[in-house]
């Protein structure tokens, strides 16, 4: 359904990167809201902007989107650079704001058809995209309802909806869970996870770290206005040098299988706990295979296996000294 554009060859090596941040600056009279903030975003990679309540977050993407002139950097969409009077690269973006941003007294419907003509749709391409955006977001059966009847996650869903009418080749979605009940939570998150599988490049901001974890490929931890750290959640937990935990409950010799693990490359501690097996180790999931093998090996039976990772509140604590506030 969505088609990704393809950067143009005068953008670089064929890397695909449809968002390239660099050097994004931007004062407030004596306050700096964003300072020297840089990332780049792929076809198909969901990147998460992952800090408190008034980190520089929505700042930033306000920058990115052409709507706020930075200071100082530049960005690019698509190949193209961004402006606040710059169009050719603010159709690559559809841009989902925090606050929803509907006519409740118009029905859905109404208002898709409303945003698409913004977007320069008409006639038989409008009435199809907006029946393939109700389908979706999951709203086609309320379509002709108006918004002022709507629950909190669906006004979400349908906010979202009219930022993808244009089928965008980059979305930016700011805070969109905000406020919303966990079950219209899950659908708005489900629904960023096929646009990303879909191929679309997207932009999450969020507070929230269990959002980062599990629905960003690639995530930037902001605070103060500063991009601290970026990578994978695998590559910014390394930062802090913390081991996985492996707890394995098995019946049989729990200290021979512990001295057995230990020998393996990656475990870097077992011990015999509570009845339990209690490994340290490097990368728990790559090596778990070879842990069940030694079980099997000795003739101890494994019932039941659990792999602990450090998170990105740990990272988030050690970088910035504080827990992620609200």
């Amino acid at each position: 359904m969505y088609s990704v554009e393809t950067v143009p060859a005068q953008a670089g090596p064929a890397t695909r990167q449809v968002l390239v941040a660099s050097h994004l600056g931007k004062r407030f009279g004596d306050r700096v809201a964003v300072d020297d903030v840089s990332f780049e975003v792929a076809a198909g990679e969901t990147y998460g902007l992952l800090g408190p309540n008034g980190a520089g977050k929505t700042t930033t993407i306000r920058m990115v989107c052409g709507l706020l002139r930075s200071d100082a950097g530049k960005t690019l969409i698509a190949g193209r650079p961004v402006s606040t009077t710059a169009t050719a690269a603010k159709k690559c973006v559809g841009y989902v704001p925090q606050d929803i941003a509907l006519y409740p007294d118009l029905t859905a419907r109404e208002n898709l058809r409303f945003f698409g003509r913004l977007y320069g749709l008409h006639g038989k391409a409008l009435n199809r995209r907006v029946g393939e955006v109700l389908d979706l977001i999951g709203l086609s059966e309320r379509g002709r309802d108006r918004v002022e009847s709507f629950s909190g996650g669906m006004k979400r869903r349908l906010n979202i909806g009219a930022g993808l009418l244009h089928e965008p080749t980059l979305l930016v979605l700011d805070e969109p869970t905000v406020g919303v009940d966990p079950q219209s939570r899950h659908a708005v998150m489900e629904s960023v996870r096929a646009f990303g599988a879909a191929g679309m490049a997207v932009l999450y901001t969020t507070h929230y770290m269990e959002e980062a974890e599990r629905l960003c490929d690639r995530v930037g931890i902001i605070d103060h206005g500063r991009l601290v750290a970026e990578g994978t959640r695998r590559e910014l937990v390394a930062q802090l040098g913390e081991h996985d935990r492996i707890d394995l409950t098995a019946t049989g010799d729990l200290g021979a299988l512990a001295d057995r693990c230990r020998r393996l490359d990656g475990i870097d501690r077992a011990d015999v706990k509570d009845g339990e097996v209690q490994l340290l180790a490097r990368d728990g999931r790559r090596l778990l295979p070879a842990v069940l093998e030694a079980a099997e090996h000795l003739g101890t039976p494994v019932r039941s296996v659990e792999v602990a990772e450090p998170d990105l509140e740990a990272v988030f604590l050690h970088l910035t000294g504080t827990a992620l506030r609200e």
